[in-house]
């Protein structure tokens, strides 16, 4: 984990994350909210690092820590961090992560990425942010390419709110004005969304699906477009307000964490399943194999 620590308490003290608990039973604690940020941009760039002086990862954690306040504990990880600061513990005691990177995506290992992608099957939310569209859990999660057009010209963007129902469009103005920011546009190749609350508009005439809802096992996904690492966009209002509504709506609000499961249901007892233990009864596999 990195040493920079977001926390919410009513002393403010930094510490160790809780340990894991019923999901129902902690409806009322501060949600505990882990921000991944790659981190590479701000070691190499001093124009990113001047920036981001606490890195992109700081500057989202920030903004979420700032909208909501008690109602969560934020902390951060970064690439470097031993096992990219994604070890088991630390994701059975998260209940959103969000996820920044660009330029190393390769570097993320895939053991980490098995190992996100079975927390959000089990009901982890996930919030994937900017050009973390081509992050290896995006791409497994999402079973496409996720590319898509872009063009980094100090471009305004304009974001307009498709849906403003929504929870995660709660105070966010329509539309959002970013002054400067990277154009990315369709097409986009992701499947359709579940839910689409964003569009947004470039000076070039482009649109892109800016907001995005994905449900995926127990897990709930929210892309969203805006932020890069040549323009101040994680210091914007709008945008953080988007997050952090974002990061309340990914929370599940199932008992516990659980992975879906194949059960086999006898007749009349169809509320009390059965484990699956394979297609090929396991007395009748090993008589099989000693020819029997």
């Amino acid at each position: 984990m990195s040493e920079t620590t977001y926390r919410t308490s009513e002393d403010g003290a930094a510490g160790p994350d809780p340990a894991p608990l019923p999901l129902r039973a902690r409806r009322e604690e501060p949600l505990r909210v882990l921000v991944w940020g790659e981190n590479r941009h701000e070691q190499t760039e001093p124009e990113v690092a001047a920036r981001y002086p606490d890195g992109m990862h700081g500057a989202i954690a920030a903004g979420v820590e700032a909208n909501l306040g008690e109602r969560a504990v934020v902390r951060t990880a970064t690439l470097d961090d031993p096992e990219h600061g994604l070890a088991e513990e630390v994701l059975a005691g998260t209940d959103v992560l969000t996820w920044w990177g660009h330029a190393a995506h390769d570097e993320v290992d895939d053991a980490v990425v098995e190992r996100v992608h079975r927390h959000v099957l089990a009901g982890m939310g996930l919030l994937v942010l900017h050009s973390g569209h081509w992050s290896k859990i995006f791409t497994r999660l999402m079973g496409t390419s996720c590319t898509l057009r872009w063009r980094s010209a100090h471009d305004r963007e304009l974001v307009w709110t498709v849906d403003p129902t929504h929870p995660i469009a709660r105070g966010v103005p329509h539309p959002m004005v970013i002054d400067e920011d990277e154009m990315y546009g369709e097409h986009f190749d992701i499947p359709a969304p579940d839910e689409l609350v964003f569009l947004s508009t470039f000076s070039g005439g482009e649109v892109l699906r800016s907001g995005c809802t994905f449900k995926r096992g127990h897990g709930r996904v929210f892309y969203f477009s805006p932020g890069d690492q040549d323009y101040p966009v994680y210091f914007h209002e709008g945008v953080r307000r988007v997050i952090s509504n974002g990061v309340e709506w990914a929370a599940s609000d199932r008992r516990e964490r659980s992975a879906p499961v194949l059960l086999r249901y006898e007749t009349e007892r169809f509320w009390s399943g059965h484990g699956y233990t394979g297609a090929v009864d396991p007395a009748a596999r090993v008589a099989g194999q000693d020819g029997a």
